[in-house]
């Protein structure tokens, strides 16, 4: 990283952990992954502001509110306001601002807002693919435990005769939403990682299937 980007991560952390609850599947680990996987995007990116996209990645969760919450899509825009007064605050580049808060703003699936910028694409992408592969089948069952979800349907698990439910299901989450993430990411480096990550998924999904069967 460029001497500015290892200035600016222990206080972007401090602010991010500060704002940590015990949400095991949004903690600072979290924001750790997504912002090694925005490295990885960034290398396909020269042209991206990396620090706004690392501010992001340590701050896009700062208003967590859980998936079932009546205001959940509303997350990701009151954590790029907090972002902004708090990075202000501790004297973040004025003229990086606005791109932090768009990329926060727009990362968020259930928010639905598309991203304008690359900043903004990479930390959509950075954070999506912390929901696939084996940390985010991971995370998927620790959200359903949550939320109060059985792991799968008792008599029909992979849905070959009923409409798919993921807030019933755990299991149901992978082909109603993850399954739909590679092709939605915004950087050809972003599908290539998320596509193989998926993978793993689907592999898992058939071998839970079989095992539930016995």
């Amino acid at each position: 990283m460029t001497d500015e980007l290892t200035a600016w991560q222990p206080r972007l952390q401090s602010l991010a952990s500060a704002a940590c609850g015990d949400d095991g599947a949004h903690d600072i680990n979290h924001l750790h992954r997504v912002w090694r996987n925005a490295q990885a995007l960034l290398a396909s990116h020269p042209e991206a502001d990396a620090l706004a996209v690392m501010a992001a990645c340590y701050l896009h969760d700062l208003v967590n509110l859980p998936k079932n919450h009546p205001e959940r899509s509303m997350a990701s825009r009151r954590s790029a306001e907090l972002a902004r007064r708090e990075l202000a605050a501790i004297g973040f580049p004025a003229a990086q601002l606005d791109a932090v808060a768009h990329a926060i703003e727009t990362h968020s699936f259930s928010a639905a807002l598309p991203p304008h910028t690359i900043e903004a694409k990479l930390v959509q992408d950075a954070d999506r693919l912390d929901a696939l592969g084996a940390v985010g089948l991971a995370r998927l069952f620790y959200i359903a435990g949550q939320m109060g979800s059985a792991l799968a349907h008792p008599d029909d698990p992979l849905a070959a005769h009923r409409e798919r439910d993921d807030r019933a299901y755990a299991l149901d989450h992978i082909e109603v939403k993850l399954a739909k993430l590679p092709g939605m990411m915004q950087t050809a480096a972003g599908r290539a990682l998320g596509t193989a990550r998926l993978a793993q998924l689907i592999t898992f999904r058939t071998a839970f299937a079989q095992e539930w069967a016995l």
